[in-house]
C-alpha cells in the first residue's frame, strides 16, 4: 500500500497544497476555476515611460527571475526592480572619494572654525599667583621667604609704593597701564595699579608654628578667601602665632586673599590641616586650651582665660562648626549679643566674630 503523497488530498499537507517556504519560489499550482472566477480581474500595470525613467542607471548587474506569479502571469512582464546598494558598498565608495589627510564629519559639532585663544605675554605660569594692592605687594617685597618674579606698576602706583616701602626693591619694576592690568586681573579687581607675580609661600609645620608666641586660630571650613584674609589681618593685629585652615573646603593662597589680608599673609603663617579634629587633639597635647566660638556657649571672658594659651576655633560662614569639631573642643564660648536671638541681626560675620573674640582674649 502506497503512502499518500503530500500533493494528494488527505495526505500530510491536508489541503492538497505544498506549504510555502520562505526564500523559495511561490507555488505554481493554479487555483480551481471557482476561486479564480471569484477574484476580480487584476489590471495590468502600465509600462514605465521613457520620460519617467531615471537619468542615471546603476552599472551594477540586475538579477531577474522569470517565474510565474501567483495568478499564472509571468513576472517578466513587470518592470524589473533595481537591486539596492549595500551600505558597506556606499561607505567604501565615499572613503575612496574622500581626500586623504582629512577626517570625516561626525556630526554634532559646529562646522564654524573656533576663534584662536589669545594668550597674553603677562599670563601667570603654572604654580605662581598674581598679588595686587599696594600693601599686599609692599609686604611681599619685604618678605625674604617670598620668591618674586615680575613687578608691574603704573606711574601713580610706583609713586605710592615707594612712599610706603622705600626703594631699593628686590626686583625691578616694569611700567604698565591700568588697561593692561584690568585685562590681566579682571575688570572688577581693585588692584590699585600694582601687580606682583610670585610663588606661593611655603607652610611651616605645626611644631614650628607653635614656637611663636600668641593665640592659635583654627578655621573649620571657612571658604571665602576675603574672610580668611580679614582673619589673618586681625590675627596680626592681636599677636596670634598662626592660622590653621582645612586642606579641603578652604581657599588657596590667592590675590584676593592677600589683598584682604593687607600684608598680614607675609607675617602670619597659614597652615593647612588634613583633619581638623586631629589637629585640635595635637594642639591639646601641645598645651593649648581649645575654645570653640559658638552662640550656645557661655560668654567668652578674656580674664578667665588669661593663664591659658588659647586655640580659638571658628566655624564656616553658614553652618558653623561641625559636630566632631565641636565635640573635640575643651569648651564652647560665645559673644553676647545685645539684640538677642529675636532681633533682626543676631550673628556676626566670621571675620568680624574673630576680631571681637581676639579683642576679648587680649583683655588681661
Amino acid at each position: 500500500m502506497k503512502t499518500p503523497s503530500s500533493n494528494t488530498p488527505g495526505g500530510r499537507g491536508g489541503s492538497g497544497k505544498k506549504p510555502f517556504r520562505a526564500g523559495g519560489p511561490r507555488p505554481s499550482t493554479p487555483r480551481p476555476p471557482s476561486e479564480r472566477s471569484a477574484q476580480p480581474p487584476r489590471e495590468r500595470r502600465p509600462e514605465p515611460s521613457a520620460a519617467l525613467a531615471p537619468a542615471r542607471v546603476s552599472d551594477r548587474p540586475v538579477l531577474t527571475i522569470a517565474t510565474k506569479g501567483a495568478f499564472g502571469r509571468p513576472e517578466a512582464d513587470l518592470a524589473p526592480a533595481r537591486v539596492p546598494e549595500r551600505q558597506s558598498d556606499r561607505q567604501s565608495d565615499r572613503q575612496s572619494e574622500r581626500p586623504q589627510g582629512k577626517r570625516p564629519y561626525q556630526g554634532g559639532r559646529s562646522s564654524t572654525p573656533r576663534a584662536p585663544v589669545v594668550k597674553h605675554d603677562i599670563d601667570a605660569p603654572k604654580g605662581t599667583i598674581w598679588l595686587y594692592g599696594i600693601h599686599a605687594i609692599g609686604a611681599a617685597l619685604q618678605n625674604p621667604q617670598r620668591r618674586l618674579r615680575r613687578l608691574l606698576l603704573t606711574a601713580e602706583a610706583e609713586t605710592a609704593l615707594a612712599a610706603e616701602f622705600p626703594k631699593p626693591w628686590p626686583i625691578p619694576s616694569e611700567s604698565t597701564d591700568r588697561a593692561r592690568l584690568d585685562l590681566l586681573l579682571g575688570q572688577n579687581v581693585v588692584h590699585q595699579g600694582a601687580a606682583l607675580l610670585a610663588d606661593p609661600l611655603g607652610s611651616p609645620s605645626l611644631v614650628q608654628a607653635l614656637e611663636r608666641p600668641g593665640y592659635v586660630l583654627v578655621l573649620d571650613q571657612v571658604s571665602d578667601p576675603r574672610n580668611v584674609g580679614a582673619i589673618l589681618r586681625s590675627a596680626a593685629v592681636f599677636g596670634a602665632c598662626c592660622v590653621i585652615t582645612q586642606d579641603r573646603n578652604a581657599p588657596d593662597e590667592s590675590g584676593a586673599l592677600a589683598k584682604a589680608a593687607s600684608g598680614a599673609l607675609e607675617k602670619i603663617p597659614l597652615l593647612r590641616a588634613v583633619n581638623i579634629a586631629r589637629t585640635l587633639v595635637a594642639l591639646k597635647a601641645a598645651g593649648c586650651w581649645v575654645v570653640g566660638l559658638d552662640a550656645a556657649g557661655a560668654a567668652l571672658s578674656g580674664p578667665a582665660l588669661a593663664s591659658r594659651r588659647v586655640a580659638l576655633v571658628l566655624g564656616s560662614e553658614g553652618e558653623g562648626m561641625r559636630r566632631l569639631t565641636r565635640e573635640t573642643c575643651d569648651e564652647l564660648a560665645g559673644i553676647p549679643m545685645i539684640g538677642g536671638a529675636g532681633s533682626a541681626i543676631d550673628s556676626l560675620n566670621v571675620s568680624a566674630a574673630a576680631t571681637v573674640a581676639l579683642y576679648e582674649l587680649s583683655r588681661r
